[in-house]
């Protein structure tokens, strides 16, 4: 995986732009890599997605309560370390 990053405000030399472009083309023409920590899901794993963005607050409030969270700011955050 290549992390390419960019300074807003500082502008790129042509020379950097058009490297910039080419690692950006490569990077398109590379093949997706799939392991066990994050496999090629079927369409039935994918149908289980929801969008995690509401219309409303009250949307929001609603899909909450249907997950069983009822306060926010008590939802455990799960902190993974892969060392």
């Amino acid at each position: 995986m290549a992390i390419v990053r960019y300074t807003p405000g500082k502008e790129l030399t042509p020379d950097r732009r058009a490297a910039m472009k080419a690692e950006i083309e490569a990077a398109a023409r590379r093949p997706y890599v799939y392991d066990p920590d994050c496999p090629l899901l079927t369409e039935k794993q994918l149908s289980e997605f929801h969008p995690v963005h509401f219309d409303s607050m009250e949307e929001r409030a609603r899909a909450m309560a249907a997950a069983g969270i009822t306060d926010p700011e008590k939802v455990p955050i799960m902190i993974s370390s892969n060392k």
